[in-house]
This record gives structure tokens, C-alpha cells and sequence, in this order.
């Protein structure tokens, strides 16, 4: 029986006869794309040599209560979806989305805060991303949450249909909510500083334009403070010299060079330092800087930390 629950849309392939068989038997989850929604909100998906029928209170959890709304259905359409066959009568098959999901949520509630998982951005809005964590599951990755370096729109870092890693923050198993944080798997300061060297000059791009300086990213978890010598303004692509890495006070200077365009959309390929596992404390700041302290515990401490 299937123990991995991965987000929707990662495979699409129709599963063949054989497959859906073996489904009803062992419980195996498929994924197959839903062609349409008929009158009563029941989902249609062609399959090999048969058509699946998904009961509308099939379609996610929370249809049958009322507290997941009608449009997860129709925006379905057009989409994989997770499932589980019910039973096989002739060459029709009736799946439950809504079973997939319950047992993926219920393999959520083992994991501890602090375990990788793989997800997929579903959409964005301008607070965060959202992701399917497992067989349509969806969770928000808060904008502050996807990376150290700031940024005005989830889209300056992910684009709908990425596949990410996220760190399992909490999960309630009253109200179902899954909390996740991405930026703990982009490196610490250190990390990410290692990858510089003063006297280079590199390309970086503008996030914020201040009275005092002009804020660059270097890396998705890295920004530094150059002197505003030319205008610029924030999504700008430029080159800048790197002065000098001070890693006690946890600050890169630079001097703008020249202004290269805009940033690239989409945005190029995250930078990830740990894809697996489990992460028990991380902390951002070198521990030689004594001006901020950025850390993220996810393991609670013992007695003995205390």
C-alpha cells in the first residue's frame, strides 16, 4: 500500500486498467486528470478503458460539512486529483479524493515540526503561497516565511506549479490547518555569505530603495547595503562591488556598479541547502554576531535544556 502522499499535478499519467484493479484492492492512491463537473458537482475522469465518477462529497474534505466551498471542486476541472478507488461496477470507477486526503492528513499528524516535505504552489496572493502539501492539501507559506531577503509579492521567489520543499511548523489535528516555512532550507547568513569573497563584483537584485541605501539581494537568504549612486528601484537587476563581509555584524557593503534591467521572471531556480530530513534549530546569524539574533527552534526542549 502507498505510503508517500505526494501533491496533486506532480504525475499525469492516466493510470492503466491493471493499476485501478490493484487500487481497489490494496488501497493504492492514483492520480488522473478531472475532464469535467457535471450538474450535481460530481467530478468525471477519463480512464484507461473506463471512466471515473468522484461523488461531489468525495471531492476534498470538508465538502460534506460545508467548510471547504464548492469552487475546490470546479476548479478542479482541467486538473489531476488524488484518489482512492471506492469500487470498480463495469467500466465505471468511483474514487474519493476526500479519502486520499484523510489518509494523507493522518500521515501528516506522525511527522514532528521540523520535517522536509515536498509541496507544489497551487497560487499565489500577495501575503503568500499557497501549496498543496499531499493529495490536494492545502497550506500558506507566509510571504515573510519563503525567504530572510525581503519581498513585495510571492511571485519575486515562486510561480505557480513549483515544486518546493517546505519545514512542518505545526499541524492541528482539530481544525485541520497545516503550517509550513520555507526559508530555513535556503541556508544561514554564513552559508550563503561563503559564496562571496570582498573585491568581487556580482549581480544582485534591488528590494528596496531607502533613504540611507538601496537593499540588494545577492541570494534568496543574503541581501546587502550599497549607497544610492544612481536611480534604481526595487525588481531592478544590477552589478555591485562587494567592500567587505562583516560577518559580526552580520552585514555585506556594497557599491552600485551599473543597472543590468529587471529581474528575471520567472524567478530563477531556489538555491536550496537541505532538501530532507528533519531540522531541530536553525539558526540564521553567526554566532559571532551579537547585534541580532535570528533563529527558528522547531523541537521542543527537554528538561535538560531548560
Amino acid at each position: 500500500m502507498q505510503t508517500d502522499y505526494a501533491p496533486e499535478c506532480l504525475h499525469t499519467d492516466v493510470p492503466s486498467k491493471e493499476a485501478l484493479l490493484a487500487a481497489a484492492q490494496d488501497g493504492s492512491i492514483l492520480q488522473a486528470t478531472a475532464a469535467r463537473c457535471d450538474v450535481q458537482h460530481n467530478l468525471i475522469l477519463p480512464l484507461d478503458g473506463m471512466t471515473g465518477i468522484m461523488p461531489r462529497e468525495e471531492c476534498a474534505l470538508g465538502i460534506d460539512t460545508g467548510t471547504t466551498r464548492e469552487i475546490a471542486i470546479l476548479s478542479r476541472v482541467g486538473k489531476p486529483v488524488s484518489f482512492q478507488v471506492l469500487c470498480i461496477r463495469g467500466d465505471v470507477a468511483y474514487v474519493s479524493r476526500k479519502r486520499a486526503q484523510q489518509r494523507a492528513f493522518e500521515q501528516l499528524l506522525h511527522k514532528r515540526p521540523g520535517d522536509i516535505l515536498p509541496v507544489r504552489v497551487t497560487h499565489l496572493e500577495p501575503f503568500g503561497a499557497f501549496v498543496d502539501a499531499g493529495c490536494g492539501l492545502v497550506s500558506l507559506i507566509g510571504i515573510e516565511n519563503l525567504s530572510v531577503s525581503r519581498i513585495f509579492h510571492p511571485s519575486d521567489r515562486v510561480q505557480v506549479g513549483q515544486q518546493l520543499y517546505a519545514v512542518l511548523s505545526g499541524i492541528d489535528a482539530d481544525t485541520g490547518r497545516i503550517s509550513l516555512t520555507h526559508r530555513e532550507l535556503l541556508g544561514t547568513w554564513a552559508e550563503n555569505a561563503a559564496q562571496f569573497a570582498a573585491g568581487e563584483t556580482v549581480c544582485g537584485i534591488v528590494r528596496s530603495v531607502e533613504d540611507y541605501g538601496v537593499f540588494i539581494e545577492l541570494a534568496p537568504n543574503l541581501s546587502g547595503l550599497a549607497e544610492l549612486r544612481f536611480p534604481v528601484a526595487a525588481g531592478d537587476l544590477v552589478s555591485c562591488y562587494i567592500k567587505s563581509i562583516l560577518p559580526e555584524r552580520m552585514k555585506i557593503k556594497l557599491n552600485l556598479i551599473d543597472r543590468i534591467g529587471t529581474a528575471p521572471v520567472p524567478p530563477p531556480p531556489l538555491p536550496y541547502f537541505i532538501t530532507s530530513g528533519h531540522i531541530s534549530r536553525w539558526q540564521y546569524s553567526p554566532p559571532c554576531c551579537a547585534a541580532r539574533h535570528i533563529c527558528t527552534e522547531f523541537d521542543e526542549p527537554s528538561i535538560e535544556d531548560l
